[in-house]
């Protein structure tokens, strides 16, 4: 087998262009492979930070909502002088 001045394999037999395919066959499954292991990833990634999130927000909500009873309800927060 040898190269072309454009870039291309010029094959000399069968066998050499079975192994070359061969060869790209199981380049293409490792690929996949990398890529479906990216994406699990990924998803495990965005799942756990949507999780954070949702803590965060329900936190959040939670303050919000006592601040509001308690300003309705006329509480306010008394701090000890130490």
């Amino acid at each position: 087998m040898s190269q072309s001045n454009t870039g291309m394999k010029i094959y000399s037999s069968f066998e050499e262009i079975n192994r070359d395919l061969k060869f790209l066959k199981l380049q293409k499954e490792i690929n996949l492979e990398e890529i479906k292991i990216s994406y699990h990833t990924t998803k495990e990634n965005f799942s756990v930070f949507r999780t954070i999130g949702n803590i965060a927000g329900a936190i959040a909500k939670k303050a919000f909502v006592l601040k509001a009873v308690n300003k309705m309800l006329g509480i306010t927060r008394v701090k000890k002088i130490e």
